[in-house]
């Protein structure tokens, strides 16, 4: 019995950290719009995350307009956090839109999953290195060009 609240304990203690500045990242897994496992690791030095519909929609306009291993080429991460979208919704809609997309789209489904930071209207961009987080910005569609520069 106690295995298993230490299980919860580490678990719930896990997604509760915010990332900040000078923190590892470790590794972490999300699926993304295909059910397809990706992995966060030390090589990835752009992550961008998505808390709003406006902006998600603005990432993936951008992100639509360019070749489809853009991300891959340049070590970057699109994750969208979907967790407050109704479940319904999430499978009869914003799925099979989100499967139209050349890109791939990391899902955070879980609300309790709080490492990544939310300014609204915004999205957030972490710039890495070797794992570390070096910067965090809070970016609108007008810096996305920037970023990859």
């Amino acid at each position: 019995m106690k295995k298993i609240i230490l299980l919860i304990s580490l678990v719930f203690f896990a997604y509760a950290k915010q990332f900040h500045v000078g923190d590892k990242i470790g590794m972490f897994s999300l699926l993304d719009q295909f059910d397809v496992k990706h992995t966060i690791d030390k090589n990835i030095k752009t992550i961008i995350v998505s808390f709003e519909k406006q902006t998600g929609k603005d990432v993936n306009e951008f992100l639509n307009s360019k070749d489809p291993t853009f991300l891959k080429d340049h070590n970057a991460v699109f994750i969208a956090n979907i967790s407050g979208m109704p479940t319904i919704i999430t499978k009869l809609f914003a799925l099979p839109k989100m499967r139209d997309y050349k890109h791939k789209i990391l899902l955070i489904y879980n609300d309790s999953d709080t490492r990544f930071k939310n300014v609204e209207g915004k999205s957030t961009l972490y710039k890495l290195e070797n794992g570390v987080i070096k910067q965090i910005k809070f970016i609108t569609k007008d810096d996305l060009e920037k970023v990859f520069k």
